[in-house]
């Protein structure tokens, strides 16, 4: 009897036992979707700031060059950079990254920090800001592509003729917008969008193990020698006229396009992954010209809402494909 008891009890353990195991289980696993939703929404919104803060980078720049040379600015821009960025890694103290993350971090530094600025300041010389917005215009693109090479994640197929319709249209703006023909400074351009795709990959790539402040932290720090000599020697030859526009040009490609542009896209880029943060940027080149408009008063084509229009469709076809 006591035998039978037992093994009637047994079997009511049994059978109690999976039934709270499969609620928690539903539990849990509707609260990892909660997660990964805010998540989601969360990093969209940084990599947004991050489009934004960017899109005034073309503008300010121009500003910056009423004040200052070409490689003046890029130099000076570095170290403002780097400064603000050291302030708060000595002050939170953040140790060193691991040396596996040194390599990663130079391609970041070359290709974010140091060639891409410097490519697009000296097309910004005889180009105009709608011109350069071509360059953006294919970034997105061209970095879903380094991404899809560097890290092996393959993107649907409605992902990329989304993201091929959305620079189609951006390119065809752009280049209507800057009369279609091409200017001395396009080898410039093609070449900052090659290293800065590869910079945003691997800045993407090691967000994902680091905070992304900290990846754009070290690479300025990285660059801090090159660029304090490269300041010094370009000050010591090219002329300094400071204005008020030429002043806070610099300032902001400084703290708001180098520092805190990349702080917020590259935690963005983390939080939802390189190739759909990168077609946010289909934007950057809209947005710029709205600002080209009110801050240079450069004149706006009417096709413009056409083509924002066009873009945000195939932003969201990106943001909702299967990545």
């Amino acid at each position: 009897m006591k035998a039978q008891d037992s093994a009637t009890a047994c079997t009511s353990i049994a059978v109690a036992g999976p039934a709270h195991g499969t609620t928690a289980d539903r539990a849990d696993a509707l609260a990892s979707q909660h997660r990964r939703l805010a998540a989601g929404r969360s990093g969209t919104l940084l990599a947004a700031l991050g489009v934004v803060a960017f899109s005034l980078t073309f503008p300010s720049t121009v500003w910056g060059l009423e004040s200052f040379g070409p490689w003046s600015l890029v130099g000076v821009r570095s170290v403002l950079a780097a400064v603000v960025a050291g302030g708060f890694l000595l002050a939170l103290r953040v140790p060193p990254p691991e040396s596996r993350h040194w390599a990663g971090l130079a391609v970041v530094a070359g290709g974010v920090v140091i060639g891409f600025p410097l490519l697009t300041t000296l097309a910004l010389q005889t180009s105009t800001t709608s011109h350069a917005a071509v360059v953006v215009g294919l970034l997105p693109l061209t970095t879903a592509a380094f991404a899809a090479l560097r890290t092996g994640r393959r993107p649907s197929r409605t992902f990329w003729l989304a993201a091929l319709a959305g620079a189609a249209v951006v390119i065809a703006f752009t280049v209507q917008q800057s009369g279609g023909a091409l200017q001395r400074g396009d080898l410039y351009l093609f070449a900052a969008l090659l290293v800065c795709a590869a910079g945003y990959t691997e800045g993407g790539r090691l967000a994902g193990r680091m905070p992304g402040w900290h990846v754009v932290g070290w690479a300025l720090i990285l660059c801090l020698p090159l660029s304090l000599a490269g300041s010094a020697l370009a000050l010591s030859v090219e002329p300094v006229r400071l204005t008020a526009h030429g002043v806070i040009g610099l300032a902001w490609v400084a703290a708001g396009s180098t520092f805190f542009g990349l702080y917020v896209w590259y935690r963005g880029m983390a939080s939802i992954g390189i190739a759909k943060a990168s077609q946010l940027q289909l934007a950057q080149p809209l947005l710029t010209l709205v600002w080209s408009v009110s801050l240079l008063g450069e004149r706006l084509s009417p096709a413009a809402p056409v083509a924002a229009v066009a873009v945000l469709v195939c932003i969201a076809v990106t943001q909702r494909a299967r990545s």
